[in-house]
C-alpha cells in the first residue's frame, strides 16, 4: 500500500474503522472487476478519499455496500466493502497517476528500470493502464485529460525549476489533477454546490502530497541525484513545513462549506488524519496522551500518566482487573455482563496453515489487526503498538476518550 493517508485503527475506533476498510476494500475490488486482477497493485490509501467522499455526499442507499468473499488481507473472512461510481471513479484515478509515477520512474532509471527491457515493459503496463483508467472514469462521467495533461505538465515544469522558483509552481499539475478528481464527487452525489468547495481541497490535498513526497525523500535523492523540488528550488524545510500547514488548515475551511450526508470519516481522514501524515513526514509526531517525563496531563483526561486515574500499582481508582471503579464488567460501576459470545468453530490445522501462510505473506501479522487463522480470535499484529499507533488526535486531549472518532467527542470545530 502507497498513500499519505495511513490512518491507525486505535484512533479511527471501531465503527469508523470498518468504514474506512470498505472503502479501501472496495477500491481493490472495482480495479479487479474493471481492470483485471493486476490493476489491484495500484490499490492505494489517497485513491480511496474519493470513494469516501463521494458516500459522504450521497443520500443512503440499500446498494451502497456489498458483500465481498474471503481474502488473505482480511484473515480469508469475508465483508461489507463499498461499491457504486464513488469506488470506480477511485480506481480509474488511481491507475491514471500510477501509470504517471511509473513513466516518472522509467525516466529518473530507477532501480530495475534502468535496463531497457524492463522500461520497454513498464512504458507498456502505463500505456495500458491510461487507456484503463480513461474507459472507467468515461464511465462515470469523469474526463482523465486533465489528469494526463498535468502529468505531461509536470516534467516541462520541473526541467525548467532552479533555484527561486517558486516550489508552488512545481505543485501545480498535482494540484490541478486532485482539484478535479475531488471536485467530480460532488457531480457523482448529486450535490453541485459541493464541487468549488471540494476542488480547494482537493488541490491543497495534492499540494500536499507533493511537499510530503519531496519532504521524505529529499535525503534518498540527494544521495542517488534524483531530482527533488525541495532542493532543485532550494526550498528550506521550515518553508515547506509552513506551506503544509497552509494546506491543512485550507481543507479544514473547505470541507466545512461542503454539505454531507455523514462526513465523519472524510473529516477524521482529511483534517485529523492529514495532520498526522504532515507531522510523520517532518519528525514532529506526538501522542496527545503521552507526554514528556514529569510534564503534565493532557487537560481534561484523567487516565492520561500522572493523571489522577492513571493505571499503576496502588491506585485503586485506576481501571483495570480488580478495581472497585473499573468501567467494565468486572466492576460494581460498570455495566452489567453482556450474554456470552456464541462459540466460533475454528478451521482446522492445513486451513489454518494456509491462512497463517496468507498473513505472513501480507504482513498482516506485523502490521494489522487480523483474527487468529485457527481460532477466529481478534489479534493485534507486532507493530500494532509502535509509535504511530498511539498519536491520537489533538481533541482527545479535551474529552479524556482514547482515541476518540473525533467530531462526536468535543464538540470539534474543524
Amino acid at each position: 500500500m502507497f498513500g499519505i493517508v495511513r490512518p491507525c485503527g486505535h484512533r479511527l475506533g471501531e465503527g469508523l474503522k470498518t468504514q474506512w476498510m470498505a472503502h479501501l476494500c472496495g477500491l481493490c475490488l472495482a480495479l479487479r472487476g474493471d481492470h483485471g486482477q493486476f490493476a489491484r497493485v495500484v490499490t492505494n490509501y489517497d485513491g480511496l478519499l474519493i470513494s469516501v467522499l463521494t458516500e459522504a455526499q450521497a443520500e443512503r442507499a440499500t446498494d451502497w455496500r456489498r458483500t465481498a468473499g474471503p481474502c488473505p488481507l482480511r484473515g480469508m473472512r469475508g465483508a461489507s466493502v463499498a461499491q457504486g461510481e464513488g469506488a470506480r471513479l477511485a480506481a480509474a484515478v488511481s491507475l491514471v497517476l500510477a501509470s504517471a509515477k511509473i513513466r516518472d520512474h522509467v525516466t529518473d532509471r530507477d532501480g530495475l528500470l534502468a535496463r531497457r527491457p524492463v522500461a520497454a515493459a513498464a512504458r507498456k503496463v502505463a500505456r495500458n493502464w491510461d487507456r484503463a483508467g480513461a474507459r472507467g472514469a468515461a464511465d462515470v462521467g469523469f474526463d482523465t485529460a486533465v489528469l494526463l495533461d498535468a502529468v505531461d505538465r509536470q516534467s516541462g515544469i520541473e526541467t525548467l525549476a532552479g533555484i527561486g522558483t517558486s516550489l508552488l509552481t512545481v505543485t501545480e499539475p498535482t494540484e490541478t489533477a486532485t482539484a478535479a478528481a475531488f471536485a467530480h464527487t460532488a457531480v457523482l452525489a448529486g450535490r453541485p454546490a459541493n464541487a468549488e468547495p471540494l476542488a480547494e481541497a482537493g488541490r491543497l490535498f495534492g499540494r500536499l502530497a507533493h511537499l510530503l513526497d519531496a519532504v521524505e525523500d529529499q535525503e534518498a535523492d540527494a544521495a542517488s541525484g534524483a531530482w527533488n523540488p525541495l532542493t532543485a528550488t532550494g526550498t528550506s524545510r521550515a518553508e515547506a513545513r509552513r506551506l503544509a500547514d497552509d494546506a491543512l488548515h485550507g481543507i479544514r475551511l473547505a470541507l466545512r462549506e461542503a454539505e454531507f450526508t455523514d462526513g465523519r470519516l472524510a473529516h477524521v481522514l482529511l483534517a485529523h488524519e492529514l495532520r498526522q501524515s504532515v507531522d510523520r513526514a517532518f519528525g514532529t509526531t506526538t501522542c496527545a496522551h503521552q507526554p514528556g517525563p514529569g510534564g503534565p496531563p493532557p487537560p481534561g483526561n484523567p487516565y492520561a500518566p500522572n493523571g489522577p486515574y492513571a493505571p499503576g500499582p496502588g491506585n485503586p481508582y485506576a481501571p483495570g482487573p480488580g478495581s472497585p471503579y473499573a468501567p467494565g464488567p468486572g466492576g460494581p460501576y460498570g455495566p452489567p455482563p453482556g450474554p456470552p459470545e456464541p462459540p466460533r468453530r475454528g478451521r482446522g490445522l492445513l486451513a489454518g496453515c494456509l491462512v497463517w501462510a496468507g498473513l505472513a505473506c501480507t504482513c498482516q501479522l506485523c502490521c494489522g489487526t487480523y483474527e487468529d487463522p485457527w481460532s477466529g480470535t481478534r489479534r493485534e499484529g507486532l507493530c500494532s503498538h509502535c509509535g504511530d499507533c498511539c498519536e491520537c488526535c489533538d481533541c482527545c486531549s479535551n474529552c479524556g476518550d482514547s482515541c476518540c472518532t473525533c467530531g462526536d467527542c468535543c464538540g470539534c470545530d474543524c
